[in-house]
C-alpha cells in the first residue's frame, strides 16, 4: 500500500519526533488509531494539499471582519448599551482567533511552515493563547484523544454536572487559570509536562515569555496615556465573548464515546456559515480529528464523504449543548438514584 507524501502525511511514531517543532505535523501520531480506515489513502493525499493563497485570505478575511466590528464599538461610543452588543459581536472575532492558532499548530492553514509559525503565533497573542506550548499539547490531545491518563484535555475534568458546565460556559475558569499557565510556561516549570521535551523547553519558555512581554506593554501603554484602546478593543471583548468560545469548544468530544475511535470520540456540528468562517471549518471536528493532515478549506469536502459514518452529528450549536446539557442530567439524575 502507497503512503502519504513526507510533507503531508508521514506517520510518526515516536513522541520526540511528533513533538518536534520542526518535523511536519502529517497525522500527528494518529495514523493507526481505529476509524482511519473509512478514506482511502489517495483521497486523504488529495484532500491534504495546502496553500499559502487560501490561508491568507481567510486571516485576512478575518481580521476585516475584526476592523468592522471595531468600528461599530467605535460608533457605539459613549452609549453602553450599543457598545455591548458590538463588544460581543468584536469578542467574537477575537477569542475565534483560537481557530487559526489551532490550525496553524497543525501546519495545514498555510502551505509555508513559516507562514504557519508566524501567524499561528500572532493567532494565540490575540485570543490569550501561546501557540507554541499548544502545538505540543494538542499533537499529545490528537494521540491520546479521549484517554483518560494521556489527554491533557482532561488534565481539566469535564462538566460532570449541569452546575460545572455552567462555570464552565462563563469563562471564569479560563481567565483564572490562563495567567498562571502562561506564568508556568514562560519560567520553565514544565518538566512534569510530558509533551513539553527537554529540548523545547526554553524555545516554549521563551515563547510565553515573548507573549507576557506583549501583554505587559500593552497595559503600560494604556495606564501611561490613559487610552481605553486596550481595555474596548481587545480585553472587554474577548471577556464577554468568552462563553461563546467556550460552548463552541465544550461540544467537541463531551457525551462522545471514551476510547480512541475518531468516528465516536469527536462531535461534528452543522452550524451557519459566519460561524464556520470564523472558526476556520473546525465544527467540522471528527473530520478533523480522523485525518488531521486535511487543512480547513478541504474539510467540507472531507465531512461530505464521511458524514454517513460518524455517530455524533449535531444539527447546531445549540442543539449540540442541549444534549451534552441533556446527557449531564441525566447523570446527575441516575447518580441521585443510586447514590454513586
Amino acid at each position: 500500500m502507497s503512503t502519504l507524501p513526507s510533507d503531508i502525511a508521514a506517520v510518526v511514531d515516536t513522541d520526540s519526533r511528533i513533538l518536534d517543532p520542526k518535523s511536519d505535523p502529517g497525522d500527528m501520531g494518529t495514523s493507526k488509531l481505529p476509524g482511519r480506515h473509512v478514506l482511502d489513502i489517495e483521497t486523504v493525499r488529495g484532500l491534504s494539499q495546502r496553500s499559502d493563497a487560501r490561508g491568507l485570505l481567510r486571516f485576512a478575511t478575518h481580521m476585516a471582519c475584526l476592523c468592522v466590528t471595531g468600528t461599530l464599538i467605535w460608533l457605539a461610543q459613549p452609549h453602553w448599551y450599543l457598545m455591548l452588543p458590538a463588544m460581543v459581536a468584536h469578542g467574537f472575532g477575537i477569542v475565534t482567533m483560537f481557530a487559526p492558532m489551532h490550525e496553524c499548530i497543525h501546519r495545514t492553514a498555510f502551505k509555508s511552515r513559516q507562514l504557519n509559525d508566524i501567524f499561528g503565533w500572532i493567532a494565540g497573542l490575540l485570543c490569550f493563547y501561546n501557540a507554541t506550548y499548544y502545538r505540543r499539547y494538542h499533537t499529545w490531545h490528537h494521540r491520546y484523544t479521549q484517554d483518560l491518563d494521556r489527554d491533557p484535555e482532561l488534565s481539566t475534568p469535564r462538566p460532570r454536572h449541569v452546575r460545572d458546565y455552567l462555570v464552565h460556559i462563563s469563562g471564569i475558569p479560563f481567565w483564572f487559570a490562563k495567567p498562571r499557565e502562561l506564568l508556568l510556561i514562560a519560567t520553565g516549570k514544565t518538566r512534569h509536562l510530558p509533551y513539553i521535551t527537554e529540548d523545547s523547553r526554553r524555545a516554549v519558555a521563551l515563547s510565553a515569555a515573548a507573549q507576557l512581554t506583549v501583554y505587559a506593554a500593552a497595559i503600560a501603554f494604556s495606564v501611561a496615556t490613559r487610552s481605553t484602546f486596550f481595555l474596548y478593543y481587545w480585553f472587554l471583548p474577548a471577556l464577554l465573548a468568552q462563553p461563546l468560545l467556550r460552548m463552541l469548544l465544550i461540544v467537541e468530544h463531551t457525551g462522545c464515546s471514551e476510547d480512541a475511535n475518531g468516528l465516536t470520540n469527536t462531535r461534528t456540528t452543522l452550524t451557519a456559515w459566519p460561524v464556520r468562517l470564523y472558526m476556520w471549518n473546525m465544527p467540522f471536528h471528527a473530520e478533523h480529528h480522523l485525518y488531521p493532515s486535511i487543512p480547513f478549506h478541504q474539510l467540507p469536502a472531507a465531512h461530505t464523504k464521511l458524514r454517513e459514518r460518524l455517530v455524533h452529528l449535531a444539527p447546531s450549536y445549540v442543539a449540540a449543548n442541549r444534549t451534552v446539557v441533556h446527557s449531564l442530567s441525566r447523570m446527575e439524575q441516575h447518580q441521585d438514584a443510586t447514590g454513586v
